[in-house]
């Protein structure tokens, strides 16, 4: 299955047990930089509930959001934001996620980080993707998507408003 130029990333916006955003990161086939899973999750959510605010929602992503998308959950007000792989995961399977995180292998509170079936699904799509360039991407957003769906407070977490 060709993917177009999609990447295995995905995230979505629980709120009150119900997912009400769902995102895959469309970088490469809008041609815009900004599209990333969690911007679209919350688009999706914000379209759906009709608010652009979520201090009652609990953001899960497939990896560790970078800054942009950070700021993203920072400024709707999502209170928990609960990630699969790490940015050092990311940028092992060839992501660009950040060039500054050289000196740091990870933005991820160490102490913080569990390892969980999720984290080990999101780093082996990131794996698959880089293996067959690109492909088979779309099935491994799904399959995260699902494992997020079910994965709960288990994951490595930020409090975004800690």
């Amino acid at each position: 299955m060709e993917d177009d130029g999609k990447t295995p990333f995905g995230a979505i916006v629980v709120v009150e047990g119900d997912i009400v955003g769902e995102g895959a990161t469309s970088v490469v086939e809008l041609r815009d930089p900004t599209p990333h899973a969690e911007v679209m999750a919350l688009r999706h959510a914000g379209a759906k509930l009709g608010r652009h605010l979520f201090d009652d929602g609990v953001m899960y992503a497939s990896s560790e959001p970078c800054p942009m998308c950070l700021v993203a959950c920072y400024w709707a007000r999502i209170p928990r934001l609960i990630f699969g792989a790490s940015s050092h995961d990311v940028a092992t399977h060839g992501f660009e996620d950040l060039r500054s995180t050289e000196t740091s292998p990870s933005r991820s509170n160490a102490g913080r980080f569990a390892r969980t079936s999720l984290r080990t699904r999101s780093v082996c799509r990131l794996s698959t993707f880089s293996e067959h360039g690109g492909q088979a991407a779309r099935t491994g957003r799904a399959q995260v998507l699902t494992a997020i769906s079910g994965a709960g407070g288990t994951l490595a977490h930020t409090d975004v408003h800690a």
